[in-house]
């Protein structure tokens, strides 16, 4: 079988990059909870990737029965990302470093399309990547109208990274929203479940492989170049 080189590579965020999703995860419940919305752990992991204030609107409708404009689900939002600023910085997870350079030395265009809207997440992850990637190649909620998992995001990351065929992209993600956009996007995608869900959630929506780490994934890719075999 042919090794299987993408063209670009897109990484999402939260729950790819940083170990962040158990600290929104209690952020989005302290938040809402000054909202009167109830949001479990479980909400938060089910549906990140989505931009803050789609959630929020969606959540806000099921369980008041009401519609409200943006700024108020931003205000709301805002009160999420205050609680999580406040809590200790995310580590980076193991491996990281090491699969972007891997994709780096081969040629790949690399990218970063996240949901989020918090401006010191992303500066911060600017400043930690920018070895390998520059503002030009990152896609947050600011980019597109239509969040995860519309294919918005992952379409403008393959744009932005000059990426025309969506079979040589591939994306690495951890969420249903997310797996689901890169794959309406037409995109070779593979899941690094770092989260409570159950891997047959990321399956059901088109993960081609799932792994439970960066650093699982990144062994697998250099032992399956090694035998020649495809990764996806």
């Amino acid at each position: 079988m042919a090794r299987f080189w993408p063209e670009a590579v897109l990484f999402d965020m939260d729950g790819v990059l940083y170990d962040s999703m158990p600290n929104h995860a209690v952020a989005w419940q302290q938040a809402m909870a000054q909202f009167g919305i109830t949001m479990t752990a479980e909400d938060a992991y089910a549906t990140e990737g989505a931009r803050g204030v789609d959630t929020i609107k969606k959540m806000v409708w099921a369980q008041q029965n009401r519609t409200i404009s943006t700024d108020e689900a931003m205000r709301m939002y805002e009160a999420k990302a205050k609680i999580f600023h406040s809590m200790p910085q995310a580590k980076i997870f193991d491996g990281v470093f090491d699969l972007m350079q891997l994709f780096k030395d081969k040629g790949c265009a690399i990218g970063i399309v996240t949901g989020s809207a918090q401006r010191p997440l992303i500066a911060r992850m600017l400043a930690d990547f920018a070895d390998f990637v520059d503002e030009s190649c990152v896609v947050t909620a600011f980019d597109v109208e239509r969040g995860k998992p519309a294919p918005d995001p992952y379409l403008m990351g393959m744009e932005k990274c000059a990426c025309t065929d969506a079979k040589r992209c591939l994306v690495v993600e951890n969420a249903p929203l997310g797996v689901e956009a890169a794959v309406a996007a037409g995109c070779r995608t593979i899941a690094v479940n770092t989260g409570p869900l159950a891997d047959e959630i990321l399956s059901n929506k088109g993960a081609e492989r799932i792994f439970k780490s960066i650093r699982e994934l990144y062994n697998f890719w250099v032992e399956s170049y090694k035998k020649e075999v495809v990764l996806c």
